[in-house]
């Protein structure tokens, strides 16, 4: 790689780390994975950094919070190697992502305004649960068919405590009714939100306790702003890019 750097400044590592927080053994380490192009050497050895240098670990630090630490590294290293078009490719990618999510967000708020309020208890009799009977009550493999998932996602989820179906006390079957289908779709729509099952399950436990889907709405205000976040990281990470683009020449 030429080195026409535009300024003739030298730099060491720790000039590099201390304006960001970090060690100079960081500084080796990006420059050892390609974030950084390579450094300049002493006589004796000593790495020596440029203002370049310092451009780029700007524009690597402002595009992690937009696309994350793994996706921010392959950008600086395709660019470092010449390789635009590729890093191009990269920030497109993390923009459908991120157009993909705020389309599951829609989808979330979309479920939330369909779905009715309903108690998480399944119909009983005197001697006991009642058999499939009830209107909306259904089994596992038409509930996973529904979602397009997997009968063991919903035992796991079970198990997480997302879902609680009682059992047919003819067939020992699992089954689901209204709030449990409510609970499952709920769920589903969280995950592919990127929550967590351990975050899901206190906002499905409140759901139940309210009677009612109202505890969500702070949920996805949050998700929301999470969003609007990352496209903000990705705008000002992109404006460090192009400042190194420049830079570069």
């Amino acid at each position: 790689m030429g080195r026409n750097f535009q300024n003739c400044e030298r730099l060491r590592p720790v000039d590099l780390a201390r304006g960001h927080g970090l060690s100079t053994q960081a500084i080796r380490n990006y420059e050892e994975a390609g974030i950084l192009p390579a450094a300049d050497r002493t006589p004796h050895g000593y790495r020596t950094y440029t203002p370049l240098h310092a451009q780029a670990l700007r524009a690597f630090l402002a595009l992690v919070p937009g696309h994350g630490h793994q996706t921010a590294a392959s950008i600086m290293r395709a660019v470092n190697e010449g390789a635009v078009d590729e890093a191009f490719r990269l920030i497109d990618e993390s923009h459908a992502q991120l157009l993909d999510d705020r389309g599951t967000l829609k989808a979330v708020e979309s479920a939330l305004r369909d779905l009715e309020p309903t108690t998480a208890s399944g119909p009983t009799t005197a001697s006991g649960p009642a058999a499939v009977s009830e209107p909306g009550d259904t089994f596992i493999g038409p509930l996973a068919g529904k979602l397009g998932i997997r009968p063991a996602t919903l035992r796991k989820w079970e198990r997480a405590g997302l879902v609680h179906p009682r059992r047919d006390p003819l067939t020992g079957y699992r089954v689901y009714d209204e709030a449990d289908v409510r609970d499952a779709r709920l769920a589903h729509q969280l995950r592919r939100g990127g929550y967590l099952l351990e975050q899901i399950a206190p906002l499905i436990a409140q759901v139940r306790a309210a009677g009612g889907l109202e505890p969500l709405e702070a949920a996805l205000g949050d998700w929301r702003s999470r969003l609007s976040a990352r496209g903000r990281a990705m705008l000002t990470g992109a404006a460090e890019l192009e400042a190194y683009l420049r830079k570069r020449g």
